[in-house]
């Protein structure tokens, strides 16, 4: 695997496969049809994590290909609703507070 200049190619990738391939990660088609975006954005939490200031373009790749497998190994296990990575999974599984007003009965009024 070359190394040259890792982060410019990974950002010029289009498709959650040229992430795989520009890193020689091995996966399963149905899996990234599934959660490409889901994987792809975990793997940016976790190099969120990862000092990259004054790594060597080797050890960029490195950690950029084990936060991928990292990434990808979450949803190999689990589905995305089940890790909700997107708020709209977060919301839609929270618990929702009552937006309307208990019911009055009218004639209970005076």
């Amino acid at each position: 695997m070359t190394t040259d200049g890792i982060l410019a190619r990974l950002n010029k990738a289009s498709a959650a496969e040229d992430f795989f391939a520009l890193l020689g990660v091995e996966y399963d088609a149905k899996i990234v049809d599934v959660a490409r975006l889901h994987i792809l954005r975990r793997m940016g939490q976790y190099l969120a994590g990862e000092e990259l200031t004054g790594a060597s373009d080797p050890e960029i790749a490195a950690r950029c290909r084990a936060t991928l497998e990292r990434a990808y190994a979450d949803f190999v296990t689990s589905s995305p609703i089940e890790q909700r990575i997107f708020k709209v999974l977060k919301d839609a599984t929270a618990p929702q507070a009552n937006k309307h007003p208990a019911l009055v009965q009218l004639d209970l009024l005076e």
